[in-house]
């Protein structure tokens, strides 16, 4: 529902960032159905026939290593509340896929279809990531997007995502953009609440990690994209967040962890937020 793109710097970067909040500023499930393929849990390499190279091979296995650390962190809180976790599908595509909420040119960054369960990822964007970034950073700040799409399929599980959806046909544009930021903002929770379980069960974040996810989260709100593209700023256009509140989400799931919170972004003042 909410597919999310990071930078941590660079300009070239943020441009991209804006291309796909711009494509991407609608519920994925209103393109409508089409036929998915996939295996759960899996990590699907592009479809075209045409050896791998070795670029997507390394991304393939980034992307499988942490499916797999999620999957791990989320079938463990899951079982805690007595539910059970279905992981999704992951798939990296080139160009453009057809998915269960529609067809999608690789401009779109990765993003999240909940009608098949499946994140799709775009292997050129984390080649950016590498580049703005390089070394552990980038890892982290490429598993903080995968965190991220990955909570959407965690908020589809649980059904938040078809409760928004529900109540943003009976209200207006503009209070449906706030409901969509709520959920974008539950799905920044999330991916911080991963990466503190994560790095518990992993340790896997090195010093300047957690900075350079702040910085990430940073680089995507509304207000800045919006300030970039327009030179202004309208609230009322919001869908994801500004700067600081998906900072402020992400850093409050890492810091306490609590799953019990979840229903407190869509109760509190729109304003407190």
């Amino acid at each position: 529902m909410g597919p999310g793109k990071l930078a941590a710097g660079g300009g070239g970067l943020v441009v991209v960032i804006y291309l796909v909040m711009m494509f991407l500023g609608v519920d994925p499930r209103d393109l409508g159905p089409l036929p998915n393929n996939g295996q759960p849990g899996a990590v699907e390499a592009p479809g075209e026939q045409r050896p791998e190279t070795p670029e997507e091979a390394r991304t393939r296995e980034f992307a499988a290593t942490i499916l797999a650390f999620t999957e791990d962190v989320w079938h463990e809180q899951f079982q805690k509340t007595g539910k059970t976790y279905e992981p999704p599908k992951m798939v990296l595509f080139a160009r453009n896929v057809s998915t269960g909420c529609g067809d999608a040119p690789a401009e779109v960054g990765p993003f999240y279809c909940p009608t098949d369960k499946t994140v799709y990822l775009d292997p050129t964007f984390f080649d950016e990531l590498t580049e703005t970034l390089g070394g552990s950073r980038a890892e982290f700040s490429q598993a903080y997007v995968m965190a991220h799409e990955i909570g959407h399929h965690v908020q589809n599980l649980l059904g938040y995502s078809d409760l928004v959806q529900r109540q943003r046909r009976s209200v207006s544009k503009e209070e449906g953009n706030r409901l969509s930021v709520r959920l974008e903002l539950q799905a920044d929770y999330l991916a911080g609440v991963w990466a503190h379980y994560g790095q518990q069960k992993f340790n896997f974040i090195e010093p300047g990690d957690i900075e350079s996810a702040i910085q990430s989260a940073n680089a995507i709100g509304d207000d800045r994209l919006q300030r970039r593209s327009k030179g202004f700023v309208s609230p009322e256009g919001f869908t994801h967040g500004t700067s600081e509140q998906r900072v402020k989400w992400f850093s409050r799931g890492l810091k306490t962890g609590d799953l019990s919170r979840l229903e407190e972004i869509f109760e509190i003042p729109y304003q407190q937020l």
